[in-house]
């Protein structure tokens, strides 16, 4: 019996599968990418700005004190959007959670100017994944 088509198979389709799951979580992260900067905008909020009124690359989504104040007085009003890189004050369950619903674990919505978003799980969960990937 010859053996050497089964390996000469398994040659080719091994590196096949061990590509496929960084792959989805490559195409996972990317999608969460393209959420985070174009739809959901979020260094807008949670990424500084230079003195040019660029945004600071190097403090890319590590939070920053917002650059405007409403226009009545707010109380509940956050003057600091919080550091979402490396997502770390949300476990992957909340932060999809939040995503989804634009509530905490505690039902408590997050405080203005924080947008309510009502992204699907696919999305959410992409978000979170790109977020957590970044350091």
């Amino acid at each position: 019996m010859k053996l050497w088509p089964i390996a000469l198979a398994g040659a080719f389709l091994l590196p096949l599968f061990a590509m496929s799951a960084p792959a989805g979580d490559a195409s996972l992260i990317t999608r969460g990418k393209y959420l985070v900067d174009d739809a959901g905008k979020c260094g807008d909020c949670h990424t500084p700005f230079t003195e040019k009124g660029e945004p600071d690359q190097t403090k890319y989504l590590k939070g920053a004190v917002l650059a405007f104040k409403p226009t009545v007085p707010m109380p509940v009003w956050a003057d600091q959007a919080p550091a979402i890189a490396g997502l770390r004050m949300l476990d992957e369950k909340e932060a999809v959670h939040f995503l989804m619903t634009g509530t905490l674990a505690d039902g408590k919505p997050a405080r203005p100017p924080m947008p309510t978003y009502r992204f699907n799980e696919a999305d959410a969960k992409a978000i979170v994944a790109y977020l957590k990937s970044l350091k």
